[in-house]
């Protein structure tokens, strides 16, 4: 067993606590298991890890915690990382859209984010002051290593928890992959290692206690004092203002009208009514209904479509930034319409 290495800071239950924000298919939950693993085998660590997640869905929201203490520390707490030393962002969809995933920040909190933007525009989106804070494009490394976001991720988690070794993280890959996957151990590493070199820091100098962030609990929006009178369903077809877009693993299709035959083949095996239709002539000048095009609001990249399409009409592409909104075809719905 080697011995256990000094955590840099603890919290004042002492506790080094990680927490990973993602969505489900980007593998947060493995990434975890991993770091915990390496903690307690190869750096001598008292270590805990769980997940929290809703219906295990790919894209829906999933949080991953890890603490590690001292050696002769006893972590008997089981509870969800409030305030986290390390965070990390598995897809920068989640904090654009909802920034309590930045809740809980200590001012000298570590936050490492999947994104291809350099860090300083990131920061300036984000609005938060923390001491260091890193991107990484591990969508962009999973695809080109035929591996997942979570090993570039690790990678760039590995290198913010600097008293991990990182050929400690790479045994826990090998003990967690060899066996069951040794075909795409290589494809892992690779990408644990282009993450761990790859990720860009951009650091600030700021005072103990400086724009810390409040954790914030979340909260549902009804409950029992705020119900709706009988129970109404005041959303019916819920579904409608769902964003798949950050489910995508960094392709998505492409729709090349011209070669397009309106067989529809893509739409019968499309699981979330992406391909938007309407109304007009065929080829021969009959009423047909024709493919306009795709809605990216609902596509989570599955190219189940792209297999099927018997005149690629429909081409698998790597999803550059900006490119899905500015291709969009919007859905109509006539409740929406309706309510508008």
């Amino acid at each position: 067993m080697p011995v256990g290495v000094a955590l840099p800071v603890t919290n004042e239950e002492g506790f080094f606590e990680i927490r990973l924000e993602s969505i489900g298919g980007l593998g947060a939950n493995v990434a975890g298991k991993i770091l915990a693993e390496a903690g307690v085998l190869y750096s001598g660590l008292n270590g805990s890890n769980f997940a929290s997640y809703g219906s295990e869905k790919k894209g829906t929201p999933v949080k991953s915690f890890v603490r590690f203490a001292a050696p002769e520390k006893e972590i008997r707490n089981a509870t969800p990382v409030e305030r986290p030393h390390v965070l990390g962002i598995f897809h920068e969809a989640l904090v654009l859209s909802d920034k309590s995933v930045l809740s809980g920040l200590y001012s000298h909190s570590v936050v490492v984010i999947n994104s291809r933007k350099d860090p300083e525009t990131m920061r300036e989106m984000l609005g938060i002051k923390v001491r260091r804070l890193g991107t990484v494009p591990a969508l962009d490394i999973a695809t080109e290593t035929g591996s997942r976001t979570n090993m570039a991720m690790l990678g760039a988690i590995t290198k913010a928890c600097e008293f991990l070794s990182p050929e400690g993280v790479v045994e826990a890959i090998r003990d967690a992959l060899g066996t069951r996957y040794p075909q795409m151990l290589q494809g892992n590493l690779e990408a644990f290692w282009r993450g761990y070199h790859g990720v860009k820091w951009h650091e600030v100098t700021v005072s103990e206690g400086e724009a810390e962030q409040p954790y914030v609990r979340p909260q549902p929006l009804f409950g029992y004092e705020t119900a709706t009178l009988g129970g109404t369903l005041v959303r019916p077809g819920t579904t409608w203002n769902k964003d798949m877009s950050a489910s995508r693993q960094g392709q998505l299709p492409e729709f090349l009208r011209d070669k397009c035959i309106d067989c529809a083949q893509c739409d019968l095996v499309c699981p979330d009514y992406c391909f938007v239709w309407e109304m007009g002539q065929d080829k021969k000048g009959r009423p047909a209904m024709v493919l306009k095009g795709i809605d990216y609001q609902y596509c989570k990249g599955c190219l189940k479509c792209v297999e099927a399409c018997p005149v690629d009409a429909l081409v698998a592409i790597p999803e550059a930034d900006g490119w899905a909104p500015e291709h969009r075809v919007q859905q109509r719905f006539s409740i929406i319409a309706t309510v508008g």
